[in-house]
């Protein structure tokens, strides 16, 4: 790259830079003046810069108040690359709850009304472990799914799922109604995470708790499932454990929280499985 070339794109990111800022985002866009002003730069030169730029997809203008802000390709490679952003930040997370838990860890994101792995961490003893990457299963189904969609506000619950569609799930699951569907989101925003037993396998327990943006919102579940004689009596430590490794991922990704719970420390949950029994078989 010759360094004219490099100049016009550090340009160029300055621009978007400015459509990313607050003031941009609260008013719809900015002006070529505007933006001129913030950079520091010709308006002319702003001016034929957001032209080309306008061509290549990287901003729109508003028709009516001729307001640029960011354009659509930028939101295309955003979405191509925050998945795969989120398994690599997530893998040593999940590696260091396996070896404080001692069992499978699993990265869920939602697809539609299903929850898919993205990525699985094995534990040491599991020795024929299931491979669950790529796989879907229902949402209401599992402490993953439920995790995924705890913050949508009811009225999206109520528009997105049907009594009838929840009572088609197996009789073992809880949750048969959207009424109760909505107090288990509840449920779960109050705990921090979600958890069952027996609802999507027989003789399975689960935990998950929320992975969180740069905004705030919900864009993935750290989960830990085992058979049920292994997990249940340390299954709500278990949930703990969990969202302080969640909430770890969480901040790698750029959310600020007011928990302090993002480096592990010796705490009286972690303690409980630093010295595990030996486990031979895995989910």
């Amino acid at each position: 790259m010759s360094a004219r070339t490099a100049i016009g794109l550090r340009r160029d990111l300055e621009i978007l830079e400015v459509l990313c800022s607050p003031e941009a985002i609260r008013g719809a866009g900015l002006g070529v003046m505007r933006i001129a002003q913030l950079t520091g730069r010709e308006k002319s030169q702003i001016s034929r810069a957001l032209a080309s730029m306008k061509e290549e997809g990287l901003v729109d203008r508003d028709a009516d108040t001729l307001a640029y802000r960011c354009g659509w390709r930028l939101y295309a490679l955003a979405a191509s690359t925050r998945e795969s952003r989120l398994v690599y930040t997530a893998s040593p997370c999940l590696r260091r709850l396996v070896a404080q838990i001692r069992e499978t860890a699993y990265l869920c994101a939602l697809r539609g009304h299903s929850v898919m792995t993205l990525l699985t961490e094995s534990a040491p003893h599991a020795f024929r472990s299931m491979g669950w990457e790529g796989l879907t299963v229902p949402v209401a189904q599992t402490s993953a799914g439920r995790v995924l969609i705890s913050d949508w506000e009811d009225a999206v619950v109520r528009a997105s799922f049907t009594d009838e569609t929840l009572r088609q799930a197996p009789q073992t699951q809880r949750v048969r109604s959207v009424d109760a569907l909505i107090e288990e989101l509840r449920a779960i925003r109050s705990a921090g995470y979600a958890k069952v037993d027996g609802e999507l396998e027989e003789g399975l327990v689960g935990v998950s708790a929320p992975v969180r943006d740069f905004r705030g919102h919900v864009i993935a579940a750290v989960n830990v499932s085992a058979p049920r004689h292994r997990l249940k009596d340390r299954l709500d430590a278990a949930g703990k454990l969990t969202i302080r490794y969640a909430t770890q991922l969480s901040h790698a990704l750029g959310h600020i929280s007011a928990s302090a719970e993002g480096t592990p420390g010796d705490t009286a949950t972690e303690r409980r499985y630093r010295t595990p029994p030996a486990h031979r078989t895995s989910r």
